[in-house]
This record gives structure tokens, sequence and C-alpha cells, in this order.
């Protein structure tokens, strides 16, 4: 799989005739967008809840199905996130405030880092990814964030 960076910061600039951001709903957009995708990418709201994620997102994240995760928060205790330690801990939550997706809501700029997702199997390999995260602004104000994910 092809890793690809994007940037997103023009991506909604209103030229002659194009509705505002506050004319069109940037969460409801990337929310389509983000269902369809071929590639393994999560949309956010500023609660955590998971609005939309692809099927490749949620097996790459070993989520499950779509369906299962829709609407409920994103640490849920489903996304099983790993220290980067031999013994294999639970991140603790000092940790867990710094993944992309989170410090992306926080901090309302771009965010990018490893992730250690547990096997969903015993005696499976953990799956290590890359998070690239963007804020997604409604009115001016981050409403979410927005992550693809490339499996290291």
């Amino acid at each position: 799989m092809a890793h690809v960076e994007l940037s997103l910061s023009e991506v909604f600039v209103p030229s002659g005739g194009t509705p505002t951001e506050q004319e069109y709903d940037n969460i409801e957009r990337w929310s389509a967008t983000v269902s369809s995708a071929d590639e393994p990418c999560l949309l956010i709201d500023s609660q955590t809840l998971v609005l939309a994620v692809s099927a490749t997102g949620c097996e790459l994240l070993r989520l499950g199905v779509p369906e299962d995760v829709i609407g409920l928060p994103l640490l849920d205790g489903r996304l099983r996130l790993l220290d980067f330690t031999a013994y294999r801990g639970e991140l603790a939550v000092p940790e867990i405030d710094k993944i992309p997706p989170l410090l992306a809501l926080t901090s309302g700029r771009l965010a990018r880092g490893l992730l250690r997702i547990e096997a969903a199997e015993e005696g499976s390999p953990d799956a290590t990814v890359d998070a690239i995260s963007t804020p997604v602004l409604v009115n001016g104000n981050v409403a979410g964030s927005l992550t693809f994910f490339s499996e290291v």
C-alpha cells in the first residue's frame, strides 16, 4: 500500500460562487468521504465520538466493522493501544492524549505519530501504524479531526 500525505489547508477555500464553510458542513462532507474511502481513515468529533471510519481503517485498527464503532467514543475499549516497550503495556493516559487524532483536536494543528495496536488474536503480531491527523474546522472552530493511517 502506498503512503500518501495530503495538505488539507486549502481544500475548501471558497472561490466565487462556491458555498462558504458556514453554508456547507465540513463534518458531513468529510463523513461521507471517509465512509466510502478505500484508504484507512477515521473521522472523530470534538467529543472523540467516531463519526466515520473506512472499512480498511477498521481492519487496520482492529475495530471490527464500521457499523460497530460509529457513534461510540474512539477509546471505548475497542481500540487497544500499546506502548513501544518489550512489555507491550497498555498506553498510559498521558500518552493517549498525544495520539494524533486527539492531539489534532486539542492543538488545532496537524499531528503525526506512530501507534501500536494490540493484535486481534493471541499469538498474532501487533500492528504499527503511522497516523497523520488534521483538525476539521466548522465556523472557524475545531469540530473534529480527520486521520489517515498507513501500516508500517
